[in-house]
């Protein structure tokens, strides 16, 4: 459920999403792709000890 609230409010990952349904990704391919990203992000937030930063906001 994570994934799916995700992809609708996380405009990356419902980019990525897009991106892996556009390459004939089967949607549940898609959404475990989802789900390894969050679990990545979540476990750097944990590992440096530092709040989660959006690098959009940052990009130039």
């Amino acid at each position: 459920m994570a994934s799916i609230s995700a992809i609708q409010h996380d405009s990356e990952l419902r980019l990525y999403y897009n991106r892996k349904l556009a390459e004939g990704k089967d949607k549940m391919l898609a959404i475990n792709n989802i789900r390894n990203k969050l679990i990545a992000r979540a476990f750097a937030v944990v590992k440096r000890g530092t709040p989660y930063v959006v690098l959009q906001q940052h990009a130039a």
